[in-house]
């Protein structure tokens, strides 16, 4: 199995520096998070933004679309801030032939209480089993990514209503 990472920023990659919350997303953490973790498959780590994913714009969504298009790979996992996540994902429908699961973080990778391991885990395991298409792997659920929704307020994502 050959992986490619896209990594778009978010809190996943969120480094702060005091007490009053200043911040700025950092290098990414996923080609650490999976050494550390000792997988056993290929994987290559392409960089394409460093941005909070409310700063986002449409030019930034085409440009994921172009380097998920033009990726060798079959198996994109996107590493993205939850907030616009959905709308990344919204961008990247139809796309054929390529298994995409989104995931990020509540907390920053950095962070010991983070859920990025976890997530991240999750979606790997997705990747291998799902069919061609978007998905988001978020707090142990896999879901098609235009079937859910951020919940703010609970920290987490749940079906659309």
């Amino acid at each position: 199995m050959r992986l490619r990472v896209i990594t778009a920023g978010g809190t996943i990659d969120k480094v702060y520096f005091d007490a009053a919350s200043t911040y700025e997303v950092g290098e990414p953490q996923i080609g650490p998070l999976l050494r550390d973790s000792n997988v056993t498959f290929d994987f290559v780590v392409e960089s394409v933004l460093q941005k909070d994913s409310l700063a986002m714009t449409d030019e930034d969504r085409s440009l994921i679309r172009s380097r998920v298009e033009a990726a060798p790979e079959k198996l994109i996992l996107i590493t993205h801030g939850t907030d616009t996540m959905t709308a990344t994902a919204a961008k990247l429908q139809g796309i054929a032939d390529k298994t995409i699961v989104f995931t990020g973080a509540m907390q920053p990778a950095r962070f010991r209480d983070s859920d990025a391991v976890f997530n991240v885990g999750c979606a790997v395991g997705a990747l291998q089993v799902l069919p061609p298409g978007v998905y988001i792997a978020m707090n142990g659920v896999v879901s098609p990514a235009d079937k859910v929704k951020k919940n703010r307020a609970a920290s987490r994502f749940e079906p659309k209503a």
